[in-house]
């Protein structure tokens, strides 16, 4: 990558982690039954290529199923909604990302309380998020990206996973942070937005580490930078 971006952003980097409606069951055969896992973005995105990666290794581990459920929408609330309001027998979990956060400050009535009402039960795995660019962009670096809007206010889009995501949260902390004008795209997940970033009809999205990072790679989008203050190992 040919810059990375200031400090400032790093207090949105993505902690995910797995939380049940309530603990789990305590009997000694958990679980004895299929466990749906729910999962707030779209199929292909970076919160759903984890979790099957890892539902995988639990069903191995276990012995039975963890079945792998999308409920898009809302910013990862309505699958928040969904796993809070099922039975509290630990067979229904959900994939917590910074979302689930942000959203109590962000949503003025929510149907629940997440702090009061969910239980973490593992920590997966900590990252960063990336700004990615369509390739029409005539850009290589961060600087040229802040000089370009501010030469083009309002005329760039950017993409996120939903509102208030850490997706969507990056991109606005760092137009504040630049004083640049951009205009907010969401979709229900990230891997929903890439089509449109590599077509150029949006141009630009701070997603995930590594969906973001496989669709640099494969040159269909140009890494500028990560929202953490080092280069992410």
């Amino acid at each position: 990558m040919t810059g990375f971006l200031r400090a400032a952003i790093a207090g949105v980097a993505c902690l995910l982690g797995l939380a049940a409606g309530i603990a789990p069951s305590s009997a000694a055969d958990y679980p004895n039954r299929p466990v749906h896992w729910l999962i707030g973005f779209a199929p292909g995105g970076p919160v759903d290529t984890v979790a099957r990666i890892v539902s995988q290794w639990l069903a191995e581990h276990f012995g039975q199923q963890f079945v792998v459920e999308n409920r898009t929408g809302s910013g990862g609330n309505i699958a928040a909604a969904a796993a809070i309001a099922s039975p509290p027998d630990g067979y229904t979990l959900l994939f917590v990302a910074p979302n689930n956060a942000i959203s109590t400050s962000l949503y003025k009535k929510l149907p629940y309380d997440f702090i009061r009402d969910t239980v973490p039960v593992a920590n997966i795995m900590q990252l960063t998020n990336m700004l990615v660019v369509s390739n029409a962009m005539p850009v290589k670096t961060v600087q040229e990206f802040i000089d370009y809007c501010k030469a083009n206010p309002g005329k760039v889009s950017y993409a996120s996973s939903g509102n208030g995501t850490s997706v969507h949260m990056s991109a606005e902390l760092f137009k504040a942070m630049t004083k640049i004008d951009m205009v907010h795209v969401p979709y229900r997940g990230s891997a929903l937005a890439f089509p449109d970033i590599i077509s150029d009809k949006v141009q630009l999205i701070f997603d995930n580490l590594p969906s973001a990072l496989e669709q640099a790679r494969g040159g269909s989008v140009r890494a500028l930078g990560v929202t953490s203050p080092q280069r992410w190992p």
